[in-house]
């Protein structure tokens, strides 16, 4: 009996020696973060988002500081995405066309993080509520719940040994889900190569925009005077429209996990006023003088709201 209860008290000190050596809720978020930048790996991913199901072979290769996403898509309308730092080029089969836009793509195909972590608790909750089988994977399933009504839960189920996420869920303020992303299979590579846009898509017409490169926010014809906590600049262009005399002003706002995009440009005939909704997605526009403002992001329709309420042109 003496020996039986010292296997129980050996086993017992084992899972709880166990238990402290898994990294915390925000150690995994971090520990993911740099997964996500360093491994190569590719597989299957299912988007479901507006009510559409899209399957996709994803890949991501990394080679010496240099990361590359790559989206294809395995049913009409067939086309492929390539996602670089400073670009993201897009093939469609229809046109036999490439769109190269030069411009800011450090965002993942899967998902937004924050590029730091230390401020991220002051604005959601982090907590695991267990394990699960992901593609054949084990994975720990971390619940990111905000702590206002100004962004959405996520629920990211990060596989054990890798810390890659199999399985992303974005959830309403009713707890409904709104949007999911999950690898029905995944390969874990040595390496994979880089994808040279301009030699794989030779002999194909490519359309290269660059009016996209962001400007400093003090250039903006408008400021922000209410924004919710944790929202910040992440980058302000001007895009010249063939049909307007003044170009749109475009300001992208996140919080790491959620982004808001602030546009201004010239009132029109066709405009739109107050708050709208197109799938995942909430917007809310009103008149500033003469200009047409139009908030829109993946945020809750208070977020919208309160930014947009507390736009005003710059007096100067």
């Amino acid at each position: 009996m003496l020996k039986l209860f010292s296997i129980i008290l050996i086993l017992a000190a084992t899972n709880i020696f166990a238990d402290e050596l898994q990294p915390s809720p925000s150690q995994t978020l971090m520990k993911m973060q740099q997964a996500m930048d360093l491994l190569n790996y590719h597989g299957t991913v299912a988007f479901l988002r507006n009510g559409k199901l899209n399957t996709l072979k994803y890949s991501h290769a990394s080679i010496e500081g240099q990361n590359q996403e790559r989206l294809i898509t395995l049913n009409s309308p067939m086309h492929e995405v390539i996602r670089d730092a400073d670009k993201v080029s897009c093939f469609f089969e229809s046109t036999s066309k490439v769109v190269v836009d030069h411009r800011p793509s450090a965002r993942s195909f899967l998902m937004d993080l924050p590029e730091r972590m230390d401020g991220v608790e002051e604005y959601y909750d982090l907590t695991f509520s267990g394990e699960e089988q992901v593609a054949l994977l084990t994975a720990r399933v971390l619940d990111i719940k905000p702590k206002d009504a100004f962004r959405y839960a996520r629920r990211i189920w990060v596989e054990k040994q890798q810390f890659l996420p199999l399985k992303i869920e974005v959830y309403d303020q009713n707890n409904n889900t709104i949007e999911q992303v999950v690898f029905t299979e995944m390969t874990l590579e040595k390496s994979l190569p880089l994808v040279d846009v301009n030699a794989s898509f030779s002999g194909r017409e490519i359309q290269h925009i660059h009016d996209r490169m962001p400007m400093p926010f003090d250039q903006a014809g408008f400021e922000l005077t209410q924004v919710p906590g944790g929202f910040a600049p992440q980058f302000y262009i001007q895009l010249n429209m063939s049909d307007a005399d003044q170009p749109v002003e475009h300001l992208l706002l996140s919080d790491g996990f959620s982004s808001v995009s602030v546009y201004l440009e010239q009132k029109n005939e066709k405009m739109e006023l107050g708050a709208s909704s197109s799938g995942t997605v909430n917007s809310f526009s009103r008149l500033v003088d003469n200009y047409l403002l139009t908030v829109m992001g993946e945020v809750p329709p208070s977020a919208v709201k309160l930014i947009a309420e507390g736009v005003k042109l710059r007096s100067d």
